[in-house]
């Protein structure tokens, strides 16, 4: 009696999470077509361009929580949605700087993109996904200065990106991958989710890359991303 008892508990629990899943899902999906059509609307605003900028780029941040929303929700599935292939990194790494590109105009934060020659082998979609998070980090705690992205020439198919922000506390460091942490920046910021790296974190796992981020406090961050792949075979 008390099996079937738990049993039932559990099916109706499974049940609740995948009709919260089917809802939020849908949701996120429905919510991105007010956030175009504002888009539009702004696109064709005569007036201050000044501020119509700052209302497209806040717009903006709306549009990736909304993403992260989905992410987080398709992170339990993702290995059902994988397809692996070899892609061109430097494709990859300009589909995210140019989704930023607002970002980088309207805080005046300069690029310094180098060639970056390099053929992984990874899922398109999820890979851009975490290029994304990490490019709007770095776009979020650096005020001044420039965002470099490199290829590190020491070790074989691993992406450099490399702010002049405010950088992450020593006490810190060990946790910004745990989901929820904020931090003390993030504290300061008021505005961090402690999501977004803990899905960068999740989605290379699946992906057999790996992350590495080192910080000096008022100097800068460094992510590392291990691109190389040891358990797949290309498709």
């Amino acid at each position: 009696m008390l099996a079937e008892n738990r049993a039932d508990l559990i099916s109706q629990f499974d049940n609740r999470q995948t009709d919260m899943i089917d809802y939020y899902t849908l949701w996120a999906h429905q919510i991105k077509t007010p956030i175009s059509a504002m888009g539009l609307l702004l696109q064709t605003e005569v007036g201050d361009r000044e501020h119509t900028s700052a209302y497209m780029q806040e717009l903006f941040k709306i549009e990736q929580y909304v993403e992260m929303v989905l992410q987080y929700l398709r992170l339990e599935s993702m290995s059902a949605d994988l397809l692996l292939v070899e892609c061109d990194l430097a494709d990859l790494v300009r589909q995210a700087v140019k989704k930023y590109g607002i970002i980088f105009i309207n805080k005046k934060i300069a690029l310094d993109l180098e060639e970056l020659n390099c053929r992984v082998l990874t899922d398109e979609k999820w890979l851009v996904f975490v290029l994304e998070q990490l490019i709007s980090n770095a776009l979020k705690y650096t005020s001044q200065g420039k965002i470099s992205i490199y290829l590190d020439e020491w070790s074989e198919k691993t992406l450099i990106i490399e702010d002049t922000g405010v950088g992450i506390r020593a006490e810190d460091i060990g946790r910004i991958f745990d989901r929820g942490f904020t931090g003390y920046n993030g504290r300061m910021d008021k505005k961090s989710t402690g999501i977004g790296l803990y899905l960068c974190q999740q989605v290379l796992n699946k992906l057999s890359h790996s992350i590495i981020v080192s910080s000096q406090v008022g100097q800068g961050t460094r992510v590392r991303i291990d691109l190389s792949t040891k358990r797949f075979e290309a498709l």
